[in-house]
């Protein structure tokens, strides 16, 4: 083992140092991926841009992540550890000085998908040094604070940009960031040490284009069908066309898998607690963004709630979220899967189904709740699905899994972005077509978004009962089809 990671692993029980401030730096760079949400009326108004295309400030962060993370895999193996700390916080700091002075929605654009190329690749950097340098009795403990981070974070978002839109404009949300960012890049590149050695490897271009180009197009194509401008054959041309993309890159790792170089190894999916955890954290990742989306729109535009209110009023369930995460984790360790993803599961129905009820007038306290039960039930649902999900993986395929994954609930989180905007503003404009007046349109439109999410998330729980409570040794058991 070299140096710096029996350095790094000298003292079993904790943390190390370096797993800590990746820990953070994740943090601080996926927190960027829902800070726009809150802002989205204030950005419509500034920049004078539609509902359809102010959405996009988080689709493109999300979908520009999808592209990127599984190329991360052969990038990480060709630059030292420092080197792939300092490239990660430069171009995530690039990206957000652009959308600070971006004097467009198009150059903002540009800004976000930068600072998504920098948080894509400290993810799985994060965890290679994890599974590099934590000993293996202690890496339970430390997922748990890691997946913690990673989903809190975007759950945070909106309350941390609520805050800083009451002082003063969407600009200041990239202007504080860059301090905060700078410092932990500074403390970071002063301990974190190099971890193994830089390998040169391949990679299939092929792949990352289709993949890039057939998860856009479905999720661009899916954007146009609530945007007037545009006709219902252009967005069926690109959600078909995407769909056809996908499957040629299905087909391409298929092919490259029997050379032993795919992209992405589809071989992950034979093992079925992987492939069920997979779908009920998709599933999930698209219930929250899509929600996240939602209820701005609806506090800010239809009940009249300043950016800041709006933060608190979601806080409690960013931070309920937060403090189950480690009880999760517990509660697995001693009891397994299913009495946590079972109701879990069964609450995100819940909070979603107490969503399609929304009015003019829902009490406030109701809306309150039913956001806390759904971080609740969300939290109480990652944790145990990403540690069943990757336990049932060997460590041959542990990289190619958290790859698919990363991926997957980043195109999750995308099309549920683009799904949820997109039913509000097709069935607000045809009832406003209809004589309804603006303000009911747009709730009947949002009752109807939540009423598709509900349904949706009704999968996890009939998934949830199929899930094993715990997974054998990988090593000692054989995939499906094999």
């Amino acid at each position: 083992m070299p140096a710096a990671v029996q350095e790094q692993t000298a003292t079993r029980g904790r943390t190390p140092t370096v797993v800590r401030l990746l820990v953070l730096a994740t943090f601080v760079v996926i927190l960027n991926e829902t800070l726009m949400i809150n802002a989205i009326p204030r950005l419509m108004e500034s920049l004078q841009v539609s509902e359809q295309a102010a959405q996009w400030v988080s689709t493109a962060f999300m979908l520009t992540m999808a592209a990127v993370i599984p190329i991360t895999g052969w990038f990480l193996q060709r630059v030292t550890t420092r080197q792939a700390y300092a490239i990660a916080i430069g171009v995530f700091l690039t990206g957000t000085a652009i959308s600070a002075v971006a004097p467009m929605f198009e150059l903002l654009l540009v800004g976000r998908i930068v600072q998504a190329s920098g948080t894509a690749v400290m993810m799985p950097l994060l965890m290679t040094t994890l599974m590099t340098v934590v000993p293996e009795q202690d890496r339970g403990k430390v997922m748990g604070n890691v997946t913690l981070a990673i989903s809190v974070a975007p759950a945070l978002g909106p309350t941390v940009s609520g805050l800083v839109l009451q002082l003063g404009s969407w600009r200041l949300l990239f202007v504080l960031m860059l301090p905060i960012a700078g410092i932990v890049g500074v403390l970071g590149l002063r301990k974190v040490e190099n971890i193994g050695e830089p390998k040169i490897s391949s990679i299939d271009w092929p792949s990352v284009t289709v993949s890039a180009l057939g998860f856009g197009g479905l999720v661009y194509g899916l954007s146009l069908f609530g945007d007037p401008r545009t006709g219902v054959a252009v967005a069926i041309g690109f959600v078909v066309g995407g769909a056809a993309l996908i499957g040629v890159f299905v087909l391409r790792q298929l092919k490259l898998q029997r050379g032993g170089a795919p992209l992405m190894d589809l071989r992950v999916l034979r093992f079925p607690a992987y492939g069920l955890s997979l779908a009920i954290m998709s599933i999930g990742f698209l219930s929250m963004m899509g929600s996240m989306i939602l209820l701005p729109l609806y506090l800010q535009n239809l009940r009249g709630l300043s950016p800041l209110a709006t933060g608190l009023l979601v806080m409690p369930g960013g931070l309920a979220m937060g403090l189950l995460g480690p009880t999760a984790g517990r509660v697995f360790d001693r009891f397994g899967t299913r009495p946590l993803v079972l109701p879990g599961s069964i609450g995100m129905v819940l909070a979603l189904a107490g969503f399609t009820q929304v009015s003019a007038t829902m009490p406030y306290w109701q809306v309150l709740g039913l956001h806390v039960l759904l971080m609740l039930s969300l939290a109480a649902s990652f944790t145990p699905l990403f540690t069943v999900g990757m336990g049932a993986l060997p460590p041959n395929l542990y990289s190619h899994g958290s790859s698919m994954l990363g991926t997957l609930q980043q195109v999750a989180a995308a099309f549920g972005t683009a799904l949820v905007v997109t039913v509000l503003s097709a069935r607000t404009s045809s009832l406003i077509a209809d004589g309804v007046a603006a303000a009911p349109a747009q709730i009947s439109g949002m009752r109807l978004a939540f009423v598709i999410a509900t349904g949706l998330a009704l999968l996890t729980v009939i998934i949830s009962l199929k899930l094993p409570n715990r997974v054998e040794n990988p090593e000692h058991s054989a995939p499906v089809g094999h």
